[in-house]
């Protein structure tokens, strides 16, 4: 009987062992390898994966094979999929981390970025108005008059360009800096 729990004992801490040193071989594993493991684990050839993820075959295997990495949207539908976390998947591999940080710094200011890009067309557009208006009343008998006075036309369409182009540069600095 002591024999009996004593070598019972011993298989569970063999078990314990193997258990601890198995987890720490998958921790140490980077994405491709993951990813390559869990897709295998579910029976699941890189087509199957492809198709529920919506992505081609040759990006699944790109991303085994470690040739490219998929996007945080991507990352997060092969959590769910394999029931794992994202930090399961990501916590060694120090490359993949870093494209998903610099991925994030390039969503952090698109909406800013836009509304400048916007502001400049709308000079753009204004400056052009107002030069295709002064062509017409030299070259023609029309007499376009422009509402809002000269002082809006004249420095209006040009304030709006150079403040766009500010600050559409302090947010590509801002970005730079983060």
């Amino acid at each position: 009987m002591f024999l009996q729990l004593l070598l019972s004992l011993l298989l569970m801490l063999v078990i314990a062992i193997i258990n601890y040193k198995l987890e720490k071989v998958i921790a140490e594993m980077n994405f491709a390898e993951k990813l390559k493991k869990e897709r295998k684990r579910k029976s699941w050839s890189q087509e199957e994966l492809a198709e529920k993820l919506f992505v081609s075959r040759q990006s699944v295997s790109k991303w085994e094979n470690g040739q490219n990495f998929p996007n945080i949207e991507i990352i997060i539908k092969l959590s769910d999929l394999f029931g794992v976390t994202i930090d399961e998947l990501l916590r060694s591999d120090d490359e993949l981390k870093e494209k998903l940080i610099n991925d994030s710094k390039q969503l952090a200011h698109p909406k800013l970025k836009e509304l400048f890009d916007v502001l400049f067309l709308v000079g753009a557009v204004l400056l052009i108005l107002k030069i295709g208006i002064l062509i017409l009343n030299n070259f023609t008998a029309l007499d376009i008059t422009l509402f809002g006075g000269k002082f809006l036309w004249n420095f209006g369409p040009l304030l709006l360009m150079i403040g766009a182009g500010i600050g559409s540069n302090i947010v590509k600095e801002k970005y730079k800096e983060d």
